[in-house]
Parts: C-alpha cells; sequence; structure tokens
C-alpha cells in the first residue's frame, strides 16, 4: 500500500507537466517542416492560404497551420499527344506534340486549375490547331521550327494564370494521309523530272556557247594570223621598194633570182625517184645569181 500511495503522489503532482510536455513535443513537431528541394508545401490557415514553404527547414505555427498540399517542382512531360489539323491549304495533316512544363507557382497551380495535364494538354491541342491552320503544308514541312517557336509562346501565354512555366515544346511529326502522300510523291517526281530537263537544256546551252567561243576564238587567230602574214608582206615590199629605190632595178633582179634559186633548191630536195625537168636556161640563172650574190659581195 504504501509503493501505491507512492506513486499515486508522484502521479497526481506532475500529472500536468507531462501533459503540457507532450503538448510541447507535439507542437514541436507540428511547427517545424523539413521540405524537400525538389518541393514546395502550400500552408493553409483555417481554410486560406498562409504561405508556401520552400526547401529546408520550415517553422509554422501549430494547430493553427496546416499543410494541405505538397507539390513537385520537378519538369514533367505530357503523354505525347496526336491530334489532327488542317492547314491553309486544306490538308489534313496528323500532328504528334509533346509538351515539357514545370510548377512555378503551386499557390496559382491548386487554386486555379483542378487538372493541370489536362487543360495543359486541351490548351496544346487547340493552339496546335490554330497555327497550323495559318501555314501552307511546304510550310508546316520545311519551317517546323518556327512552327514549334510559335506554339511555346502561345501556350506559355496561356498557362502564365496557372503559375506554370513550359520548358519545351515538340511537333514529334507530321504525318498525312495516304492520298495525300501519293499526290506529294507525284508532285516531287514531276519537280525532278523538270528540273532534269532544265539541266540538260542548260548543259545543251552551254555545248553550243561553247562551240561558239571556240569557232570564235579560231576566226580570230586566223584573222590575226593573216593580219601579221599581211604585215609581214608589206614590210617585204616596203624594203624591197626601198632597195630599188636606192641601188635601182639591179636589187630586183637579185631578190628575182634569188626566189629562184631557193625554188630550185626545195624542188630538189623532194623524196624518191622522180624526174624533173629543168628549164633550158637553168644554168644560165644560177650563173646570175651567183654573179649578182658576188656582186653583193
Amino acid at each position: 500500500m504504501n509503493i501505491e500511495n507512492l506513486i499515486s503522489e508522484l502521479l497526481g503532482g506532475n500529472i500536468v507537466l507531462l501533459v503540457l510536455a507532450a503538448l510541447i513535443i507535439i507542437a514541436l513537431l507540428k511547427a517545424v517542416r523539413i521540405v524537400p528541394q525538389s518541393e514546395k508545401y502550400v500552408v493553409e490557415r483555417f481554410g486560406r492560404l498562409r504561405t508556401v514553404l520552400g526547401p529546408g527547414i520550415n517553422v509554422i505555427v501549430p494547430f493553427l497551420d496546416r499543410v494541405r498540399h505538397k507539390v513537385s517542382v520537378l519538369e514533367r512531360q505530357l503523354p505525347t499527344h496526336s491530334q489532327d489539323a488542317i492547314t491553309s491549304d486544306n490538308v489534313l495533316v496528323q500532328v504528334e506534340t509533346s509538351v515539357f512544363y514545370r510548377i512555378l507557382e503551386p499557390e496559382k497551380t491548386v487554386y486555379r486549375i483542378r487538372d493541370v495535364d489536362g487543360a495543359i494538354s486541351t490548351t496544346v491541342a487547340g493552339i496546335v490547331r490554330a497555327e497550323i491552320g495559318k501555314m501552307e503544308l511546304d510550310e508546316v514541312q520545311s519551317n517546323r521550327a518556327h512552327l514549334i517557336a510559335q506554339i511555346k509562346t502561345s501556350v506559355e501565354d496561356a498557362v502564365d494564370d496557372w503559375g506554370i512555366e513550359v520548358t519545351r515544346a515538340e511537333i514529334l511529326d507530321v504525318n498525312l494521309d495516304q492520298a495525300t502522300r501519293e499526290a506529294m510523291l507525284q508532285q516531287l517526281n514531276a519537280e525532278r523530272a523538270r528540273r532534269a530537263q532544265v539541266t540538260e537544256a542548260e548543259g545543251s546551252k552551254r555545248a553550243v556557247e561553247l562551240n561558239a567561243e571556240a569557232e570564235l576564238y579560231a576566226a580570230e587567230q586566223k584573222a590575226k594570223a593573216r593580219r601579221i602574214t599581211a604585215d609581214a608582206e608589206a614590210y617585204a615590199t616596203e624594203v624591197v621598194a626601198k632597195a630599188i629605190q636606192e641601188h635601182g632595178i639591179e636589187s630586183a633582179q637579185y631578190q628575182v633570182a634569188l626566189k629562184q634559186v631557193e625554188a630550185m633548191m626545195e624542188i630538189g630536195k623532194g623524196a624518191g625517184k622522180q624526174t624533173i625537168m629543168m628549164p633550158s636556161n637553168i644554168v644560165d640563172v644560177f650563173g646570175d645569181a651567183f654573179k649578182m650574190l658576188k656582186g653583193k659581195a
């Protein structure tokens, strides 16, 4: 009985302290919040937004403040989405898109939108249809980078009120129906045939131009040769005329005799066995030429 009475006295005297200590421990546990680096906590007080806790150790008012939402701030990727769109030249295309985003302001996201992924997917689908509707099929195929930039900018403006940042927007593929593909293939083959014809025509034209240039060059060279020959003959005639003027008729006879001797020498150089008929006065010609040469010397 003495032991029981002692325990009762101890508990009866310190029960208040024990309860107070327990309350303090619980309050500390509720007041301190450790937030991971990849998350943010949205804190409410009496159902209203109180604050947003960032990574690290945070302190809130226990029993009054409550963490209502734990939001990841990691980059997220929406599931690949395929949709139909019509270009400005009335071609039906099937576009596969992918969007990456992350939450920057959780207080806007949790209080302004319920299904984030669904809302962004719907927004992207509408913007893709609108942007592709402004472009022709050739532009969609060849200027995809510009189209992606336009889609990303439009999506960013649309989701800005939700506290979301669109980090990337990609067009993975643009598919056409079978009829359109066949028509494009025919057009491509026709374009290739046209280019081949143009190339062949340009080659023929260039060949004609080169031949004409070659003929012109040959004609110019022949004319130049004739001009040089004519100049040489004119010079020779001028020299002979000057010699005749200075030395009389003997100079002319000397030139004639010299040409006769040269002609006879060329005839004598002929190859093979042949009979050459000489003039009867050939000896006199050589004699006269020799006398003139001797006289010139």
